[in-house]
């Protein structure tokens, strides 16, 4: 494994986004681990995140695109942090858009916040973890509705490599499948089980035996197919 993606799970672990328990997923999924975004809160945090999915999306789709639309809530200091790394790790001034929740009909009115996206963008969407591709059935139509837009690809932090809606295959398949654009993760929930697994992090075991039969039982139900 490539030595960044050992240090982005560290940061994971480190800055309390990435959990191990018991939760109830957005998807209605129980899972033995979470992802959560909104832990990153500090200056320093945030900035390096913003520097590990810049050069992740700049591996995947290069700096030949517009905008990163970053879906409310989450995706707003996503895309900001983004940006910012964008410009000062290859000179490239990259526009950040994001939707509202509530359409707002005074002032800066409408449903975007940030940079209107205009005909002609290509679009980098950024987002935390895509569990099962939901999230983009709400995004992708908010995107299109602005013009004739390019979609570039889709970033997301972790990969959970779960089956999505349709129940066949992983939610980043999925949606390259159903949307017809590249999805990519900067690491993956196999990269992150291998490389926790009986392994010291601050000091302690953050997957053990226990804890690694509670996910392998998870993807025999719930993983696409490279996780089964």
């Amino acid at each position: 494994m490539e030595a960044y993606k050992q240090e982005f799970i560290d940061f994971m672990v480190e800055s309390d986004v990435l959990k191990f328990g018991d939760f109830t997923l957005k998807s209605g999924r129980k899972s033995p681990f979470f992802m959560n975004a909104g832990a990153y809160v500090t200056g320093t945090q945030l900035m390096k995140l913003g520097e590990y999915y810049a050069k992740a999306i700049y591996d995947q789709y290069g700096a030949d695109f517009d905008v990163l639309f970053g879906p409310a809530y989450k995706g707003i200091p996503l895309s900001v942090a983004t940006c910012i790394a964008f410009s000062k790790l290859y000179g490239k001034e990259i526009r950040y858009c994001s939707n509202r929740k509530e359409l707002k009909d005074h002032g800066d009115a409408g449903i975007l916040l940030g940079s209107k996206i205009k005909d002609g963008d290509r679009v980098v969407i950024i987002e935390d973890v895509t569990t099962s591709g939901k999230s983009i059935e709400e995004t992708y139509p908010v995107i299109k509705a602005q013009g004739n837009i390019k979609i570039v690809g889709l970033m997301v932090s972790l990969n959970r490599m779960e089956v999505g809606l349709g129940g066949q295959m992983s939610a980043l398949d999925e949606i390259r499948q159903n949307y017809g654009f590249p999805a990519s993760a900067i690491v993956t929930m196999a990269e992150v089980t291998e490389y926790l697994y009986n392994r010291p992090c601050q000091g302690k075991i953050v997957i053990d035996d226990t804890l690694k039969a509670a996910i392998d039982e998870y993807y025999k139900e719930y993983g696409a197919n490279d996780m089964k």
